[in-house]
């Protein structure tokens, strides 16, 4: 497990990216063989797009790497539970376990307000871990919520 905290860090680094281009500090990798293949955070705000998530551009960057969309031997580490979107395209690319570090009250689909990866009429199931390095990945989302606040009170 010591190598899901090293993956986990990394999508730590990844939200920290996202934190400071003031996206909401979401970061995923993807691994194959114990080697990150791609890692990707939230670039909705800037790109002006809904389906910049972490979770979607780091799927499309392991696929582009990788040469196919069949993630099956793939690990993703996600600081933040998949919304819909983002569950719906973990399933349709294969991956095989899912990390999450913080669960998302207001739009986790993976047990928070739905649980499409528990699905059992999909044709692809996905092992999903909860909790990895959980404070850490939740405090920066607090964080820049809570300066996002400042700013508009200021």
């Amino acid at each position: 497990m010591e190598q899901g905290y090293l993956f986990m860090r990394e999508a730590l680094k990844e939200a920290k990216k996202a934190y400071n281009k003031d996206e909401t500090p979401v970061g995923a990798v993807i691994v194959k063989d114990g080697i990150i293949v791609a890692r990707a955070h939230n670039e909705k705000e800037l790109k002006k797009d809904p389906t910049l998530h972490a979770e979607i551009s780091a799927i499309r960057k392991a696929c582009k790497k990788l040469g196919t969309w069949r993630l099956n031997d793939c690990d993703m580490y996600v600081t933040l539970e998949p919304c819909a979107m983002c569950a719906g395209a973990i399933i349709q690319a294969r991956i095989g376990r899912l990390f999450i570090g913080a669960l998302d009250p207001k739009a986790g689909a993976v047990g928070s307000v739905v649980d499409l990866l528990s699905e059992k009429k999909f044709n692809h199931r996905v092992e999903v871990s909860y909790g990895l390095l959980m404070e850490e990945c939740s405090n920066i989302l607090k964080d820049f919520f809570k300066e996002l606040r400042q700013r508009k009170n200021n």
